[in-house]
């Protein structure tokens, strides 16, 4: 069982806290550190980001790297410090608070500074400076009180940034479009070696096995000025899929099904990587190859999301064995269909039933990896299968979540996904023929490629409560949501290889409070 590899909540909390606590940085080491090196290169070459707002504080992130693509980033082996401050106005005349902490070079010389005790609901902007930089300023919020009334919020979503695939451009009218939050739900880098052709801009290093190899290619990512930019823009929730690791990985196990001790010790250097390229909490912190994840964010009365982490915990692939090699294409077998197979694993599963169960908010948000629904797909030689890379692996662990949402009367559940490089949008039922009960929307892929208009009918005409497949475009998802009804942009740009490229919106839904069921707008 995916459970039993993973040390307790209470103990990776406590042993992330304790290294946490060695990057504040006490008055005698910044004494001691004040020394900073000299630099010709920027410092802040990897821009600046902000997530996990509260009513009384976010995380703020920079990596300081005057070299970003060395492994070192250019830094010598030492804890350097960092100034940040925290303003009311972006000129930096009203500033609410200020400090310095530690870049340590065991967390890549990145600093997460969890500033506290600020005012619920009100915009903030922050810097950092170092060796007599500034980095770039970023914008970034509090959540309102708990059960605070909210009138409205604005989020945007994506996933499936692959660098070969494209240029950023989606970025650029996501800032434009200046949403209050940006939710980023998997394969923010690809880990494949470098291709010689067929594509657009190549990676910087080979395929990352060990921590070095992942921070260079963040850092290949994190360069682009566009990205950047997003992260500024506003306080982001992620969650990963499988390129942040290895492609189609589950639990301790890769794709072709390798030893599983030599895998987590490459999901462990790839956890490490992504802690330290993003805005998360201390608390969040891995401890070798566990990572604790999955959350909820609580945004006054409107909305709460279910935030959840489908790699980590997963049971092992069905239907399949050893001999079977690569490949997630799967028949429907007894054991897909299983009743005690979990997608989410049993601990992470049994959190979100009670998270569903206790929640109050108007809109209820469960923000995941994938496509939700249990899709039957067709090949191109006519031949229906299922893929074990999705819900369809555990759908006995979909039906649990779906029926929680009825019998407990969960208030307007819907579901953000990603992962499948389409646009899709559709209703969710616990069963074929079932009522009704939540609609869910996969939001394209930011640059990643998808299929072809013929594969993506074949798919619609398997699964009738699909409304929309769209495999061929790319671009990123923008919610509106107010008391009285939700509104879903599926924005699709022109061309993903231009970073000036164009938008538009490829389709738009409603959802009204009270009535489930996917509405064109």
């Amino acid at each position: 069982m995916s459970d039993l590899i993973i040390p307790s909540r209470r103990r990776l909390i406590r042993a992330a806290a304790g290294l946490a606590a060695a990057s504040i940085a006490p008055p005698a080491l910044v004494s001691a550190a004040l020394a900073q090196p000299r630099l010709t290169d920027d410092p802040f070459s990897l821009g600046v980001a902000s997530g996990e707002p509260t009513p009384d504080g976010m995380v703020l992130w920079t990596r300081l790297a005057p070299r970003p693509l060395d492994p070192d980033g250019g830094l010598p082996p030492e804890a350097l410090p960092v100034g940040w401050e925290l303003a009311e106005d972006e000129g930096f005349k009203r500033i609410v608070a200020k400090g310095r902490a530690l870049a340590r070079p065991e967390l890549g010389h990145s600093v997460h500074v969890e500033p506290a005790g600020l005012e619920p609901a009100r915009e903030y902007f922050y810097r950092f400076s170092f060796s007599g930089a500034l980095s770039p300023v970023g914008r970034t919020r509090t959540a309102p009180a708990p059960g605070a009334p909210v009138d409205r919020l604005r989020y945007a979503f994506g996933s499936c940034q692959k660098y070969e695939s494209g240029h950023y451009g989606a970025y650029a009218h996501l800032v434009a479009d200046a949403p209050d939050l940006v939710f980023f739900l998997g394969d923010y880098i690809y880990e494949g070696d470098p291709k010689t052709s067929g594509v657009v801009r190549s990676h910087k290093n080979p395929e990352p096995k060990d921590l070095a190899g992942y921070r260079v290619r963040y850092a290949t990512y994190k360069s682009d000025p566009l990205l950047q930019a997003a992260h500024a823009c506003a306080p982001w929730l992620v969650t990963w899929d499988d390129h942040e690791v290895a492609n189609d990985y589950g639990a301790d196990r890769d794709q072709d099904f390798g030893d599983p001790w030599a895998f987590l010790q490459r999901r462990a250097a790839a956890y490490q990587a992504y802690y330290e390229h993003m805005p998360l909490r201390a608390a969040q912190m891995p401890v070798g190859p566990a990572m604790l994840l999955h959350r909820t964010l609580d945004w006054g009365n409107l909305a709460q999301f279910q935030i959840v982490d489908d790699r980590q915990y997963r049971d092992a692939r069905p239907c399949l064995g050893p001999e079977a090699g690569r490949g997630k294409a799967i028949p429907d077998c007894d054991e897909r269909r299983a009743a005690t197979r979990s997608h989410l694993g049993r601990v992470q599963e049994a959190w979100l039933l009670d998270e569903l169960s206790a929640s109050r908010a108007r809109w209820n948000v469960l923000a995941q990896q994938t496509l939700f629904e249990s899709a039957r797909r067709i090949d191109s030689q006519g031949r229906p299968f299922y893929s074990a890379d999705g819900w369809e692996n555990a759908p006995a662990n979909r039906e649990r979540i779906v029926r929680r949402w009825a019998e407990a009367k969960v208030s307007n559940p819907f579901v953000i996904g990603g992962d499948i490089h389409t646009f899709a949008a559709g209703d969710v039922r616990a069963a074929p023929g079932e009522p009704v009960v939540a609609t869910e929307y996969v939001g394209g892929s930011v640059t990643s490629l998808g299929g072809t208009a013929e594969s993506d009918r074949r798919t619609a005409e398997q699964n009738p409560d699909l409304g929309l497949f769209n495999s061929v475009v790319r671009g990123y998802g923008l919610v509106d949501l107010t008391p009285g009804h939700a509104q879903v942009a599926f924005r699709a740009v022109e061309d993903a290889t231009d970073p000036k490229t164009g938008v538009g919106d490829l389709a738009r839904f409603v959802i009204e409070s009270g009535r489930a069921g996917l509405q064109r707008a």
